[in-house]
């Protein structure tokens, strides 16, 4: 099969159960999740790296619960009463208060929630005693660092949104070649199709090489990265 040119633009990232790449290092997070609601005070804690999958899991959660995901600008606690909630990044300094009301909540009828962040309940910054207590006693479900199997995937993936049919030896080379980064892996990405668009050739293996020679700090950062897998 010829490799495929790329059209030059990106497709939206959809986050389904059937493109949750499941490996030993999401396994047991995904069937923590898919224990609800049976979840200890009904609250859960998903932990890991950027873009290791916590909101991908999370976003399915919300969905299947009709699950209100609280943002900056986010209703007021009281009205999330007999409600699933969704906090993504919990560990951000300023949120004892709403941490401590949500906790409370998720117990009662009706109530849940799933908390995302990249340190554990324990390590978070809070000055609340009582909220430091709650913390402490979290159900937590880890998420490890991106290992091949999802490498691979995060990989195909990336490649799929932007409309590109890598060749086998391509994802080959760069998942021994690439940072165990989900940001990374996208910037990689950007990077191949933007020199492969530029001189009107196919994305592979010794285009990647190229590339990988010429940019080995690639800029990877973006409030985006958190939602890669």
């Amino acid at each position: 099969m010829p490799e495929q040119l790329s059209l030059g633009f990106d497709q939206p990232t959809v986050f389904s159960r059937e493109s949750f790449i499941v490996s030993a290092a999401n396994a047991e997070a995904l069937g923590a999740v898919d224990s609800w609601p049976q979840w200890p005070r009904r609250t859960l804690a998903l932990v890991g790296p950027a873009g290791s999958g916590k909101s991908h899991l999370a976003s399915l959660w919300a969905r299947d619960t009709e699950a209100v995901e609280i943002v900056d600008l986010g209703p007021p606690v009281e009205s999330l009463e007999g409600r699933p909630v969704l906090l993504e990044e919990a560990d951000r300094p300023g949120r004892d208060e709403l941490l401590f009301h949500l906790i409370n909540m998720a117990g009662r009828p009706g109530g849940g929630l799933l908390l995302t962040a990249r340190t554990a309940p324990a390590e978070w910054p809070v000055s609340l005693p009582d909220l430091r207590s709650r913390l402490n006693a979290l159900t937590v479900a880890p998420l490890g660092e991106l290992d091949d199997t999802v490498l691979r995937g995060v990989l195909e993936k990336l490649f799929r949104e932007r409309s590109i049919r890598p060749p086998e030896d391509l994802l080959d080379y760069l998942v021994l070649r690439i940072e165990r980064s989900a940001a990374h892996a996208k910037a990689v990405v950007a990077q191949l199709d933007a020199v492969a668009s530029a001189e009107h050739r196919a994305v592979s293996r010794v285009l990647a090489g190229r590339v990988l020679d010429l940019t080995p700090e690639l800029d990877f950062r973006g409030p985006e990265d958190e939602r890669l897998q």
